[in-house]
């Protein structure tokens, strides 16, 4: 039987916020989350009991981040903006200032394989099937991607290691 929708929102919830952070920067996240799981409440009846959900909340966060990213194209960019508070919410912090720059600096395709690999722990077949393309690729963009991040950002290395 299939799980209450409520029941997937508290399972699933924080791994979509991690990716859409990751993909989106943490201004525009919450809003692609949101929107994630309007999407999916109203798919969700039509949903196979045997489906990965996470792979699908996933899917379903990729291109909502899309739309994000080129509705954001589209708008001017808003000047003299007051910055927010740091809510500790998997934003990144002012010690972790480098690797955010470091994680932003990634090719989209790099830093999308990144999060959906890393934080939503996703197989890379279901990596390809959201970015398109085929399992080698996804491998080798998150593999490229990681590449990247450890030469331009050298203390994730000894983070990685000590956690």
């Amino acid at each position: 039987m299939k799980q209450p929708f409520e029941s997937v929102v508290a399972e699933h919830g924080a791994t979509v916020l991690r990716v859409c952070r990751v993909v989106l920067g943490p201004h525009d996240a919450d809003d692609a989350w949101s929107e994630t799981f309007l999407s999916a409440l109203r798919a969700y009846p039509g949903l196979p009991e045997t489906a990965n959900v996470e792979a699908w909340l996933v899917t379903i966060a990729h291109r909502k981040a899309i739309d994000v990213l080129r509705a954001g194209r589209r708008n001017p960019l808003p000047v003299d903006e007051v910055p927010e508070e740091p809510t500790g919410q998997g934003i990144p912090d002012s010690a972790d200032a480098d690797l955010w720059t470091a994680v932003k600096g990634l090719p989209a395709k790099q830093r999308q394989a990144v999060a959906y690999r890393y934080v939503a722990g996703l197989a890379y077949a279901e990596i390809a099937e959201i970015l398109g393309g085929t399992t080698d690729a996804a491998r080798r963009a998150a593999a490229d991607g990681l590449r990247n991040l450890r030469k331009n950002y050298p203390a994730a290395i000894t983070k990685g290691a000590s956690s």
